[in-house]
C-alpha cells in the first residue's frame, strides 16, 4: 500500500487553505472540484471524473440540473426569505404540492436532513403524550443499532458508532436501540406503552448499504400498527427515487407515519428538507412549537417542486432500477478476490472489500480517483457506489471499467 497518490500544485493550494482555516472535521479524498454536469464532476485542473458519491445522494437528479438551475436563477432573482413571520406566494403553493405527491396530509419545511429528524422526533413525543397518553418526560424513541441522521446531540445520542458520539456527552434521554433487522427484539421493546415511535432507514445508508431481509419493514408497519407506536422513515438517503422506487419503503408498499425527507429534494443545489405526516400527528404542534428561519422559504419551495418534478418525468425511478441491476451484475462479473461482496438496491449499492489491511479500501478510492472515478470508503471496508439516477448503460460499463483497473493496481 505504498503506491503515492499526488495532487498537482495548483489543488495543494486550496487544499492547504482548507487544512489552515478550516475545522478538521472531515477527511476528503485529495480531489478539488470546481465544476459539475450531469453524472461528471471536474477539478481545478480540468480533470473529469465519474462521480458516484452524489453528495451523498443529495445530487439524483445529476449535478447542475438544467430544470432545477433555471428555477434557481429565476426565483433567487425575485425572492429568497421572508422569514415565517410573513406568507409568501410559493409556500402553499409546495405545501399542496408534496403533501399530495407522497400523499400526506401535511408537511413541515425544514432544511437539513437532521433537523429533519430532530423535528420527527418532537412530533413524535408530543403525539406520544397529547394521543397516546404516555406520562409527560416519559415518552421514548427506539432506534436501529447501525443508524446514521446526522451529528447533532440528539443523533449522536441514538449511535453505536464511537467516531460520532464519544467524548460528546452527556446525551439525550429517552432512546432506546434494537439490532437492525430484527423484529422480535423490536416487539420486545414496542411492549413497552411508553414508546411513542421506532425510527428507521429502510436500507442503512452510512452503515456500508446494510439491507434488511425482506419483510423487514412490513413487519415494523405491522407491530408499530399493534402497538399504537410511530413508524418513523427516514428516507433522507434512500428516497427520491434512489433504490429504483420514489421511496425506498414502497418496496415493500408500506406508509410510514412519519416520512423524512432530504438531500435531493433540492437536486443538491441547496438545504431543504421536509417532514410529512397526517393532521393526528402535525397538528400536535401548535404556533411557537417549533420552526426555523429559513424553512419553506420561496427559494427551497420552487426548487423542491421542480426537482420533484423532473424525478417523475424523467423517470428517473425506473431508470435507477436498471441502472442499478446492471451495476451490480457488471461489479459481480469483475470476479475480483478483493470484491468479498456486492450489494445494493437500485443505484445505492456498495462493495465489500476482501483485505485484512483496513487502509485499502482508502487505497482504492485513490485508484479511482486517478482513473476518474470519485467514490469513499465508510467503515473502514465498504465503498458506496451511488451515482446521479440519469447514468446510462454505457456510463455504467465504462465507470465499472475503471474499478476493475484500480482493482488491479491493488492487487
Amino acid at each position: 500500500m505504498s503506491t503515492k497518490h499526488d495532487v498537482s500544485a495548483n489543488a495543494a493550494k486550496y487544499l492547504e487553505l482548507e487544512d489552515q482555516y478550516g475545522a478538521h472535521n472531515y477527511h476528503p479524498i485529495p480531489v478539488v472540484l470546481e465544476k459539475g454536469e450531469g453524472v461528471f464532476l471536474y477539478d481545478v485542473d480540468g480533470k473529469k471524473y465519474f462521480d458516484f458519491l452524489s453528495g451523498y445522494s443529495a445530487v439524483n437528479q445529476g449535478h447542475c440540473h438544467p430544470a432545477i438551475v433555471k428555477t434557481l436563477q429565476e426565483q433567487a432573482a425575485k425572492l429568497t426569505l421572508t422569514s415565517r413571520a410573513f406568507h409568501n406566494n410559493l409556500l402553499g403553493e409546495y405545501e399542496a404540492y408534496i403533501t399530495k405527491y407522497f400523499g400526506y396530509d401535511k408537511v413541515l419545511p425544514m432544511n437539513t436532513g437532521v433537523e429533519g429528524g430532530e423535528t420527527a422526533i418532537k412530533l413524535a413525543r408530543r403525539w406520544g403524550y397529547n394521543v397516546k397518553g404516555i406520562e409527560e418526560n416519559k415518552a421514548r424513541i427506539i432506534f436501529a443499532e447501525g443508524n446514521f441522521w446526522g451529528r447533532t446531540l440528539a443523533a449522536i445520542s441514538s449511535s453505536t458508532d464511537p467516531s460520532s458520539f464519544k467524548g460528546f456527552g452527556p446525551f439525550m434521554p429517552g432512546f432506546g436501540l434494537v439490532p437492525y433487522n430484527d423484529l422480535v427484539a423490536l416487539e420486545n421493546e414496542l411492549k413497552d406503552n411508553n414508546v411513542a415511535a421506532f425510527m428507521v432507514e429502510p436500507i442503512q445508508g452510512e452503515a456500508g448499504v446494510v439491507l434488511p431481509e425482506d419483510g423487514y419493514l412490513k413487519g415494523v408497519r405491522d407491530l408499530c400498527t399493534q402497538y399504537n407506536v410511530l413508524f418513523i422513515a427516514d428516507e433522507i438517503q434512500t428516497g427520491l427515487a434512489r433504490t429504483g422506487k420514489m421511496l425506498a419503503c414502497d418496496h415493500e408498499g408500506v406508509r410510514p407515519d412519519i416520512l423524512i425527507l432530504g438531500k435531493a429534494l433540492s437536486g443538491g443545489t441547496l438545504p431543504i428538507s421536509a417532514v410529512l405526516a397526517d393532521d393526528i400527528v402535525m397538528m400536535q404542534i401548535k404556533p411557537g412549537e417549533h420552526g426555523s428561519t429559513y424553512g419553506g422559504n420561496p427559494l427551497a419551495c420552487a426548487v423542491a417542486m421542480t426537482s420533484l418534478e423532473v424525478l417523475k418525468s424523467e423517470e428517473m425511478a425506473e431508470n435507477a432500477e436498471a441502472m442499478g441491476i446492471l451495476l451490480r451484475n457488471e461489479l459481480e462479473k469483475l470476479n475480483s478476490p478483493l470484491i468479498k461482496l456486492v450489494r445494493g438496491r437500485g443505484l445505492l449499492n456498495a462493495i465489500v472489500i476482501n483485505h485484512k489491511d483496513p487502509e485499502v479500501s482508502w487505497e482504492l478510492c485513490l485508484h479511482l480517483r486517478d482513473l476518474g472515478l470519485l467514490a469513499k470508503p465508510t467503515h473502514g471496508d465498504k465503498i458506496r457506489f451511488a451515482p446521479p439516477l440519469i447514468i446510462t448503460e454505457s456510463q455504467i460499463k465504462e465507470a465499472v471499467g475503471i474499478i476493475g483497473e484500480a482493482l488491479k493496481r491493488l492487487s
